[in-house]
């Protein structure tokens, strides 16, 4: 009976080897990329870059062991799911206000050491931030949060409600 189980679990784990989630990468950077509206220094383009794109971006980059399934599902779930919440990419496409709530979300979660993921980083040892790099996104996303502030009606910044029937 083991034996019949371990035969069907290959079989199994063979035949998911064909089936795998599209990558998750653009040509060139796109019209909505952040970087269009919002500059940012070298070394918060780095940090951008290592810690945050891969899953904030479209433009992913991939290790070898993302040809293996089912880690390449579980992968382009933790990428689909960041890319939800924040979208490097797609920034500028966003209202204004959800911008303004997004640098000040950016910059608590970096401060909080939610992000990047311990998941992503027990792997992608790289992507940790030090104190100093968390200092520069956090100042980066208070200058662009001013910088909105400076741009926009107060009115305009407050993200709206959505009253949803129960």
């Amino acid at each position: 009976m083991i034996r019949i189980s371990l035969i069907v679990l290959l079989i199994t784990l063979i035949v998911i080897q064909f089936f795998r989630p599209s990558r998750n990468t653009a040509e060139g950077i796109s019209v909505n990329d952040i970087s269009s509206k919002y500059s940012a220094s070298a070394e918060v383009q780095k940090i951008l870059k290592v810690s945050c794109n891969d899953c904030h971006s479209n433009n992913s980059g991939y290790p070898w062991y993302w040809n293996l399934q089912p880690v390449a599902w579980f992968m382009n779930d933790h990428i689909m799911e960041g890319k939800r919440h924040l979208n490097f990419s797609e920034f500028t496409s966003y209202k204004i206000a959800r911008q303004y709530k997004l640098f000040e979300k950016i910059s608590r979660e970096v401060k909080e050491g939610g992000m990047p993921l311990a998941s992503y980083t027990l792997i992608h040892r790289d992507a940790i931030m030090d104190s100093i790099q968390i200092k520069a996104l956090a100042d980066w996303s208070s200058q662009s949060r001013r910088q909105i502030e400076a741009s926009y009606p107060a009115d305009s910044l407050i993200m709206k409600k959505i009253n949803r029937p129960e």
